[in-house]
């Protein structure tokens, strides 16, 4: 595995995961971006897709993922607003990453479920 490293503008070495959590990595970002994949979704929809969340958190989980140019926001101009939620071209590019945790998870939940004596251990 081939982990590549770059100087970053303080002189620091940056790490390219690193980079990447600081994007996808908040508690909820995630779980928000399975729901928008190849979806687009009202702010209610995602209350409801993911119901452990708060509505500030969120609120500021998809804030962030906007300002990093991963989803894009719709405002309607009606009354009650509307606001619908997708993924950009940019967020799309996510979907392997995705995939991967997606399979990674299913094989480790089958792992447990086939060695239950592992769970105690």
């Amino acid at each position: 595995m081939d982990l590549k490293h770059e100087r970053n503008g303080n002189g620091k070495n940056s790490c390219f995961v690193e980079q990447t959590v600081q994007v996808i990595g908040g508690r909820w970002k995630l779980l928000i971006l399975k729901n928008l994949f190849s979806n687009t979704l009202r702010f209610s929809e995602l209350q409801r897709a993911i119901p452990a969340v708060s509505q500030r958190m969120l609120t500021q989980q998809l804030r962030e993922l906007e300002a990093d140019g991963i989803i894009s926001r719709k405002v309607y101009p009606q009354v009650p607003p509307k606001v619908e939620y997708s993924q950009t071209e940019l967020g799309e590019s996510l979907g392997p990453i995705l995939e991967a945790m997606n399979a990674w998870g299913e094989d480790f939940v089958a792992g447990k479920k086939a060695n239950p004596e592992q769970e105690s251990a």
